[in-house]
């Protein structure tokens, strides 16, 4: 065989009789037909029509399958089914024979779950080829003529299956396979002389496709699937071609006479015969002894496609089958004798790869192995050591290149810090920035490499990345390039964003305030804002008209300079225009140093949008204070002094009262201080002002404009006047006159006042004199009417109240006072001399002890009594009130009112049996009270008289006495109500 281009390694190991001769004693003269394997099983099939399973610990298991041979066998990879197809009688009769391995009969046998004979177009011919889908609803068996047999259903129920007869020429099938992908199900045939393929997905619909012109031997094709893709291979004496769905695939060139294909994993053993005479001393793989030296030999070759190695390859003799199960191969030689192919493990073989310097095989075979990133990173850096001791330092860094991420970098670096090698290492620090896995540090190291090596375009290169992302550190490399090149730190500050490098730069280092202030009103609002608040004092001091000008656009309505004013969103009304405007008490404190451009920065804001902060008021009022105390000129002082007058009155200034008041009185500006008195109701610090300021005309004109809001502006006035000796005369007799007219002040304070006065005389007061005498003259006699007419009432109330208790009351109402309608029985009488039906007193009286219609009225006289006897104990609260008291005769004529200061005298009268006179009632009921009753008796307001037909009641008060009318009896029974106690009087 020819393996031009193909690496030698021997990655397995070759043992020797495993089985212990168990197979070769089973077997004895039989010869091996047919060898399968799967679901832990190595199955053989004999020319004497037994089936032998061997298990994982060699025990062989024998039974009888056929009566003449086994010609064809599969067993199926995780289902416990073997399939075989011989022959049970002379003749071309194939028998297909299901077994289920899990079921035993009676024998201890293997199951046959079923027994159909496969003969197509019922011709009798020889089956040559089996294969069996591993969902067990198809099968196929190619046979001599070139028929396939496609079965459908489930293998195991002849009855399920439903057979059809695909064929493909006359030559004769030599391999059969099934393909599965994601949704299409294929089947390879290969013959003697073509290679084709159906697509027998969909039933009775079956596709054949030409993939060849060309076949291979039986047992020389094997579908070999793997991770990355699946290939139908057929093994000729020249190569081994690989074929898929889409038509041929790779070809490898493996020259000899091939006897059997196999594949296991991402190998293929390759079975061929030996036309070499093999040296028995030299090859330690051989199998073959002394005497059998001249026997034909055939050439066992494992085959790594997917790396292209040949990883074993030694000769034994006549290999009648290859199989693959519990992760390895074994043969079945010639003499009976099973051998293990043994794969050695991975850091088996890399250590013997890292022996020979073999770096990019072994990298190779731990990438087609799955093998873990730490292991690859380090056979990497092995394989870059090697490369560095050979001096092959280009390829070295390569391997290096491979380790970022897992590899410490210093490694490396360290590596290369010579001056000679400085190229690599700027490969490296590239390759280390573009996986995003450097420091700060190496970006340093990255930008000095490139200036020691004066390589300012690849500087530029690397940091004016345009169609890749950064994979450096910005801050840094700006850090970097402003030492070296200020041009290229400004560059890459604007183009990553990086404002605050880019005007420290330019204001530090290159002094243009101008251009750093084009470029922060080119940025959004936001930063914009940020970088004036950090930069704006150097600009106002450096550019005070460009940045007074910018700030007066920030704080009012900003837009980058760099965009238009309106864009076709607000042009389609798609879009609501947003303003941005930043907070101008931000910026106020930048003006310390330049008080005009801060008067015109805050009137250009007050002019723009008048709802300000209280803080922008304040502080524009102190400038415009500052700038009018400064004027010399009057003209100009004037028209300053009206311009502040003007913002103070308009309402939408949002000012502070109070702090300005201050700053006005500071300046001593007259015309706030006045209007910001009078905003505050401030009418007293109006007046004393004007005294302050001697203007005697505006204290009596304030005094005239607010004395109706607060009078005591007149009292303030008086006691002013009365120290000002330059106090005009008018003046002080209006002030009198009011005080007098609106009784402001007692005329003794005002005496007292005008007597601490060393200008006011005698005649300035007269006139104010003769008015209150002759004002008090007319109340005293208004008092004493009105005591008179006090004392008239109460001799007509004592007088009413002697006669109801000295003489006697008659009841002779003949009216009901509700309804007007004749009085009848039963009927109600009060003392008061109001009469009542009983059913009109009981819908109409809201309490039956009480006459509906003097209700309201001594109702009001009980609360009054009742307010004033509360008010008797008030004693504490009565002195402390007296304490606070301005006017205290006021409050003790008040609580002496009251009857606080009454002494109280409680008289307990006991009813003594009185004798009466009743006249007999005409029109309803009357009744008189003897004079012996009023010596003890008391009967108060709202005394109730009760007729009915067969009595009548006289009640009193609930405080006072009652008394009971028993007409039957001749005789009045009186009670008090508060003890219950009754008495009985005799009827006169």
């Amino acid at each position: 065989m020819a393996f031009l281009e193909w690496r030698r390694f021997n990655f397995f190991e070759l043992n020797k009789d495993v089985d212990s001769g168990k197979i070769s004693e089973t077997l004895k003269d039989a010869k091996v037909s047919v060898a399968t394997s799967g679901h832990g099983h190595l199955v053989f099939g004999d020319t004497e029509g037994n089936i032998h399973l061997v298990s994982r610990l060699f025990k062989v298991t024998t039974f009888r399958a056929y009566e003449l041979n086994v010609m064809l066998a599969e067993q199926l990879c995780h289902i416990a089914l073997l399939v075989t197809i011989g022959e049970d009688e002379p003749g071309l009769n194939p028998v297909v024979k299901v077994w289920n391995l899990d079921k035993l009969d009676k024998h201890s046998h293997p199951m046959c779950v079923r027994i159909s004979r496969a003969i197509p177009n019922n011709k009798p011919t020889p089956a040559t080829a089996l294969s069996v889908h591993d969902n067990v609803n198809l099968m196929a068996v190619g046979f001599g003529d070139g028929s396939i047999l496609l079965y459908r259903g489930d293998i195991t129920r002849e009855r399920t299956n439903k057979q059809k007869v695909l064929k493909d020429g006359n030559s004769p099938i030599t391999g059969l396979a099934f393909q599965t992908t994601a949704k299409l199900t294929y089947l390879f045939v290969a013959t003697m002389n073509n290679v084709h393929l159906y697509n027998v997905t969909v039933k009775d619909k079956e596709q054949k496709i030409h993939l060849d012109g060309m076949g291979c031997m039986r047992r020389c094709s094997v579908l070999a699937e793997s991770v990355q893709d699946s290939h139908f291979m057929i093994g000729r004496n020249d190569a081994v071609y690989c074929y898929t769905p889409d038509g041929r695939g790779p070809c490898y060139a493996v020259e000899g006479e091939k006897i059997m294909l196999q594949w296991f994993r991402s190998y293929l053993v390759i079975i061929a015969k030996d036309t070499k005479t093999v040296s028995r001393t030299t090859t330690t793989a051989s199998v073959s002894s002394a005497n059998e030296g001249a026997l034909e030999k055939h050439m066992v070759t494992v085959l790594d496609i997917q790396n292209k190695f040949i990883v074993f390859s030694a000769p034994m003799r006549e290999v009648q089958a290859v199989l693959t199960e519990w992760g390895s191969f074994y043969v079945l030689g010639g003499d009976k004798k099973l051998y293990h192919l043994q794969e050695k493990d991975l850091q088996s073989k890399l250590a013997l790869l890292f022996k020979k310097n073999l770096y990019d095989v072994s990298i190779r075979i731990a990438k087609s192995q799955q093998y873990d990133s730490e292991g690859l990173v380090d056979i990497f850096r092995q394989y870059g050591d090697h490369l560095y001791t050979k001096g092959d330092h280009n390829a070295a860094i390569e391997q290096y290149i491979k380790t970022i991420g897992k590899l410490e970098p210093s490694y490396v670096i360290r590596k290369f810090l010579d001056s000679q090698h400085i190229d690599k290492l700027t490969m490296y620090l590239q390759a280390l920035h573009k996986q995003g896995l450097a420091t700060e540090d190496h970006t340093t190291l990255l930008l000095n490499c490139y200036t020691k090596l004066n390589n300012t375009e690849k500087l530029k290169e690397f940091i004016m990345t345009k169609d890749r992302e950064v994979d450096f550190d910005v801050e840094i490399a700006i850090k970097v390039c402003r030492q070296a090149s200020p041009e290229d730190a400004l560059l890459l500050a604007k183009k990553h964003g990086m404002h605050d490098w880019y005007l420290k730069i330019q204001l530090e280092d290159q002094a243009k305030y101008r251009e750093a202030l084009e470029y922060i009103s080119s940025l959004e609002f936001e930063d914009a804002e940020s970088n004036m608040k950090k930069y704006g004092n150097i600009l106002l001091q450096n550019a005070p008209e460009e940045s007074t000008h910018f700030l007066k656009k920030l704080c009012t309505d900003y837009k980058p300079s760099n965009k238009p004013l309106v864009d076709q969103n607000m042009l389609d009304g798609s879009k609501i225009p947003h303003v941005e405007r930043a907070n101008p008490e931000d910026f106020i404190h930048l003006f310390l140093n330049s008080s005009e451009r801060l008067v015109e920065f805050l009137e250009h804001l007050v002019k723009v949008q008048p709802k300000w902060s209280t803080l922008v008021y304040n502080t524009l009022i102190e400038h415009y204070l500052h700038v009018w105390s400064s004027l010399t000129d009057p003209a100009s002082k004037t028209q300053c002094e009206q311009k502040i007058v003007r913002l103070l009155q308009n309402p939408e200034a949002n000012y502070d009262n109070d702090q300005t008041l201050i700053l006005c009185q500071i300046h001593n500006f007259k015309s706030g201080i006045l209007y910001l008195y009078e905003e505050s109701k401030l009418y007293q610090q109006i007046v004393q002002y004007h005294i302050r300021q001697e203007d005697h005309k505006a204290v009596l004109a304030s005094c005239r404009r607010f004395g109706h809001q607060d009078p005591s502006l007149w009292v303030q006035a008086l006691w002013s006047c009365a120290k000002d000796p330059n106090m005009p005369s008018s003046l002080l007799s209006e002030i009198l006159g009011v005080i007098e007219k609106e009784r402001l002040l007692s005329p003794l304070l005002v005496v007292d006042a005008l007597s601490n006065s060393s200008t006011a005389t005698l005649g300035e007061v007269r006139g104010y004199l003769i008015s209150v005498l002759q004002s008090e003259s007319e109340l005293t006699e208004q008092e004493q009417q009105l005591i008179d007419k006090y004392r008239m009432e109460t001799e007509r109330i004592r007088s009413q109240i002697n006669a109801i208790q000295t003489r006697t009351v008659i009841f002779q109402g003949s009216r009901c006072n509700a309804c007007n309608h004749q009085l009848e029985l039963p009927s109600i009488h009060f003392l008061c001399q109001h009469s009542f039906h009983q059913h009109c007193f009981q819908s109409y009286a809201e309490n039956e002890n009480e006459c509906p219609a003097c209700l309201p009225n001594n109702k009001k006289i009980l609360d009054i009594i009742k307010s004033q006897e509360q008010s008797r104990e008030l004693h504490e609260t009565f002195h402390s009130q007296l304490e606070r008291a301005e006017d205290g005769f006021s409050l003790v004529a008040d609580y002496f009112g009251r009857g606080v200061f009454n002494k109280l005298t409680v008289i307990t009268d006991s009813p003594e049996k009185t004798n009466i006179r009743s006249s007999k009632p005409t029109n309803g009921s009357s009744l008189s009270y003897g004079p012996g009753a009023e010596a003890r008796l008391r009967l108060g307001e709202g005394q109730v008289l009760h007729t009915s037909v067969d009595s009548h009641a006289v009640r009193g008060d609930r405080r006072n006495v009652g008394a009971i009318i028993v007409p039957s009896e001749g005789r009045m029974r009186f009670f008090n109500i508060q003890t219950s106690t009754a008495l009985l009087l005799k009827q006169t």
